[in-house]
């Protein structure tokens, strides 16, 4: 009888301990960011500490990373997550697309290295690995771990994918934090230029990268209502042709989100899926060869258009001569504007479409990143 009791007791002291320790979790928390449009992460603020959470876009409702936040590395935090010692002095950003996030919120100076230099475009991060302020851990899909090391950044920024990461997981284990940023996995342009808030958590500059981005999203939100006042929709097509594959933009594609916020109508806008579609051109031809607008072609003129395929001229809008690139900040390196600053500020992006397809909305108005092919 005694054992039984004690048994009550013991379950019964468990479960006050469970609940006393929600009760201080729950009340450490003070305040949860909303996001307004990105799904990926999100922040809660504790009393000594903030914390950041990844989530897999992958797996719904699964946790891809979790940061603890902290000015002093001695705070105490959950055991469930990694611990980062901020504001960042420096950063190693593998990517093009972290960029203009760190230029937007006055951080450039604490990049100390990059990947695949030759594809940069930002001018203070050229010159300043022209200086050797910066340095090169090589190609994006196979970084130098052994510099990483050496180097020493208060952190690592990448992009996720699903699957291990030799080198995530090497520079993780030797006490470097991997941030993860996985803006790239989100299906608007707003919502991945939110992102700039998961950036700025890492500086301290969560007020800044607020008012920054609600200005980029009044100015969107304004240019989009413009274009969804119009009574005609031009069709759009987009990308091209590479060796007999046409990659697509998907449905829930954050370009098939444009062409729909920009006023246009587009085939394959009720599709269910992202990414890419691989099409051949005889479905392509089937479906698009009466489009209004061609979009983001990758090619720099008419002439090496058709020269790639002679097919491109069934298509009405290489008849018609709308045809553009997003290329009109290229570099003879190969390095885009298009893929870093317009990550960042889509507000622009979608005013260089909205000109195209409805050119009297925006009477004065010069394009950022679309070049008309000629």
């Amino acid at each position: 009888m005694k054992v039984r009791i004690y048994f009550i007791i013991f379950l019964f002291s468990l479960a006050l301990l469970s609940c006393s320790h929600q009760q201080k979790q729950t009340e450490t928390a003070t305040q949860s960011n909303s996001n307004k449009y990105a799904e990926g992460f999100s922040i809660v603020s504790h009393e000594k500490f903030k914390e950041v959470i990844v989530f897999s876009p992958w797996v719904k409702g699964s946790v891809y990373a979790r940061y603890y936040l902290v000015t002093d590395i001695s705070t105490e935090t959950h055991e469930n997550g990694r611990k980062v010692k901020i504001p960042l002095e420096t950063l190693a950003a593998t990517s093009v697309t972290h960029f203009e996030f760190l230029s937007l919120l006055g951080e450039i100076e604490s990049i100390n290295a990059v990947c695949s230099p030759e594809i940069i475009y930002n001018p203070e991060i050229t010159k300043r690995l022209k200086d050797g302020k910066i340095s090169n851990l090589g190609d994006a899909f196979n970084i130098n771990i052994e510099k990483t090391l050496q180097l020493q950044p208060g952190a690592v920024m990448m992009s996720g994918y699903n699957q291990n990461d030799p080198y995530a997981q090497r520079v993780s284990q030797s006490g470097i934090p991997v941030l993860f940023n996985n803006e790239w996995m989100e299906t608007s342009l707003l919502a991945r230029a939110e992102w700039i808030k998961f950036v700025a958590a890492f500086y301290n500059k969560e007020t800044l990268a607020d008012s920054i981005f609600d200005d980029i999203a009044l100015r969107y939100n304004e240019v989009k209502n413009l274009a969804q006042s119009v009574d005609k929709k031009p069709s759009i097509m987009a990308g091209s042709n590479f060796r007999g594959t046409w990659y697509m933009p998907a449905g829930r594609n954050f370009m098939a989100q444009l062409f729909a916020d920009a006023g246009g109508s587009y085939f394959y806008a009720n599709d269910s899926t992202s990414g890419s579609l691989p099409l051949n051109v005889e479905s392509v031809l089937r479906d698009f060869a009466n489009t209004d607008v061609w979009l983001n072609c990758n090619f720099s003129s008419i002439d090496d258009l058709i020269k790639s395929d002679a097919k491109h001229k069934l298509f009405k809008p290489v008849t018609s001569g709308q045809v553009y690139n997003f290329n009109k900040r290229l570099l003879p390196s190969t390095a885009n504007d298009f893929w870093e600053s317009a990550i960042a500020r889509p507000d622009l992006l979608l005013s260089d479409v909205i000109s195209i397809l409805h050119p009297g909305l925006l009477p004065d108005y010069e394009t950022v990143y679309a070049n008309k092919l000629k």
